[in-house]
């Protein structure tokens, strides 16, 4: 063999090895995406699988709840309020089932009565005040014609209260949240300033924000 023989054999098996090389490592690259991909779909559906849980878990404790105040209403009518409760626990990050089930329990005067109505003229589920709920489904996009068509629909009552309530929550944390949900703003906000201090909250909401922490303490045990 010559040597141009000799080099041509030398280049063409470089050549064949540097091609060799190029497609493994063409090889490896896509079998790193194709296991990447794998690998974000699996996390994905265990995250999936995770939230489906999560959300049933809610709505049994939810239904649990609800059936020890009423069982009489319908097998519907409990799965769609267990339901938005379980949203609104997982939209808010400050709320739980557990405490939204506990301000429905006090504040239906634990009837938990879509069409229950307070004195005060506070009505459904979490007692939202008219013109508080007209305030609160201008912000959720819902449309309003009158009080009762909104604020009786459980699912929509549970949505603007439990909205309300994170909000209370997020500038006043949990008791004065819920003083602020009862008494007013201005009052939590003085409460807190002086330490939580007594006789600064009305009466009732003085009463109101241990019966309803009580009730959260039981439904998490």
């Amino acid at each position: 063999m010559n040597n141009k023989s000799k080099t041509s054999y030398v280049v063409g098996g470089v050549i064949l090895i540097s091609v060799f090389v190029t497609h493994q490592i063409f090889l490896h690259e896509q079998l790193n995406r194709y296991a990447s991909r794998l690998e974000n779909r699996v996390n994905h559906l265990r995250s999936y699988v995770k939230i489906d849980n999560m959300r049933n878990d809610n709505i049994n404790r939810v239904l649990s709840v609800l059936n020890n105040f009423n069982d009489s209403l319908s097998a519907e009518t409990k799965y769609a309020i267990a339901s938005e409760i379980s949203e609104a626990s997982m939209k808010y990050e400050n709320l739980d089932v557990n405490l939204i089930c506990a301000t429905i329990t006090h504040e239906s005067a634990l009837t938990w009565h879509p069409r229950v109505v307070s004195p005060a003229g506070a009505l459904g589920l979490m007692q939202v005040m008219p013109e508080t709920g007209r305030f609160l489904a201008k912000i959720e996009g819902l449309e309003w014609n009158s009080p009762e068509e909104v604020l009786f629909d459980p699912v929509l009552n549970i949505r603007l209260g439990s909205r309300y309530l994170s909000s209370l929550i997020e500038l006043y944390d949990v008791d004065g949240g819920l003083a602020a949900y009862n008494g007013g703003g201005k009052r939590a906000e003085l409460w807190i300033a002086r330490n939580r201090a007594d006789g600064i909250l009305y009466y009732e909401t003085q009463n109101y924000v241990p019966a309803v922490l009580s009730l959260y303490k039981q439904f998490q045990n």
